[in-house]
């Protein structure tokens, strides 16, 4: 099969021809369709996941057919259109009993434990309890957004920042999960705050549900945030860096609650926070790891009865060999919506 592969951290991806992945007894192989670029993957190519072992495919949202069905996989069969979460739960340890395989203990992530899905095949285990089956109305494009972005930022909204209707929040960054949980935020009826250092993500921003935008290069973001606000009840750094984290905690009013979506570099993965203000205004601070496969039943009839149309959140559809020279790129912020690429 063709996939993407690179041999060191921060070394050239290139696209091989590489041997079909082995399926375990209780895995699929899905035959991809279409998978989302993450700067998670980007993070993955610069080393600063251990879990990783060269040489590597990358990429964790996906969406396509089962093709081979292993041993003990019986709530399957070949040909079904399937996605997954990017986290899938052994189903056996105390997380998994407890409902939240997003953070079970010997998970399986595409992508970084095992090869992904820049690739024509993607194997995917357990399958029993982790696979989701993509509704006929859906595109294989809406449906690889869902298994990163989009549940990230709905249990980021919902679960962990319970957000209300009339709530104010603030979205520091607006890629892929920035621009989902401005959806689904407007979709609740909040008023959002979204800010980002590109313009036209956050023209983007405003045409997905934004009340108003912040361009972090042109204003105090935290003065600006409170100055229409008086401080959010929600805020979610959906990027990940000692600045945003930082922005996202000191813009809350009391009792607020910060989610902590985007993952850090390694060299920022102990940020400064203003401790000061967690306890005297007694914030919150929770983290959102993804969302659980039994949870998508419900997401996916938030979809359908607030009419949300996720092709929106898609940017450009691009070729393995496009997507080779843009992943070490990804830090650049460039791009306006989802980059997929499509087999």
């Amino acid at each position: 099969m063709k996939a993407i592969v690179y041999n060191e951290f921060q070394g050239q991806p290139s696209v091989k021809d590489v041997p079909v992945p082995n399926i375990p007894a209780n895995g699929v192989l899905i035959e991809v369709k279409a998978t989302g670029m993450c700067r998670s993957d980007w993070h993955g190519w610069m080393g600063h996941d251990p879990d990783i072992v060269l040489p590597h495919v990358p990429g964790h949202e996906y969406a396509g057919v089962i093709s081979q069905l292993g041993e003990g996989v019986t709530d399957w069969k070949k040909g079904d259109r399937v996605t997954a979460p990017f986290v899938c739960g052994c189903g056996a340890c105390e997380q998994c009993a407890s409902g939240n395989q997003q953070v079970c203990d010997h998970q399986t992530q595409a992508g970084f434990t095992h090869w992904g899905s820049f690739a024509e095949y993607v194997a995917v285990y357990p399958a029993n309890g982790n696979l989701v089956s993509i509704p006929d109305n859906l595109s294989f494009e809406a449906a690889a957004s869902l298994g990163c972005r989009f549940i990230t930022a709905f249990r980021a909204i919902l679960d962990q920042g319970n957000l209300q209707k009339n709530e104010w929040v603030a979205i520091h960054g607006c890629g892929g999960v920035g621009l989902s949980a401005i959806m689904i935020a407007s979709a609740l009826g909040a008023n959002i705050i979204a800010i980002d250092i590109n313009n036209a993500q956050l023209e983007l921003a405003k045409a997905l549900g934004a009340t108003h935008v912040l361009n972090s290069r042109e204003v105090d973001v935290v003065a600006g945030v409170k100055q229409l606000s008086g401080g959010v009840h929600v805020s979610v750094d959906a990027l990940g860096s000692q600045e945003t984290c930082f922005h996202s905690i000191a813009c809350l009013r009391k009792r607020g609650r910060h989610v902590q979506v985007g993952l850090f570099s390694t060299a920022e993965s102990h940020p400064n926070i203003p401790m000061d203000k967690v306890l005297a205004n007694e914030l919150e601070i929770k983290g959102s790891h993804g969302m659980q496969a039994h949870r998508y039943p419900l997401m996916l009839e938030f979809i359908d009865e607030h009419n949300l149309d996720l092709s929106r959140l898609l940017g450009k559809t691009i070729s393995l060999d496009e997507a080779a020279v843009l992943l070490p790129q990804m830090n650049e912020f460039q791009s306006t919506g989802a980059t997929v690429i499509t087999f």
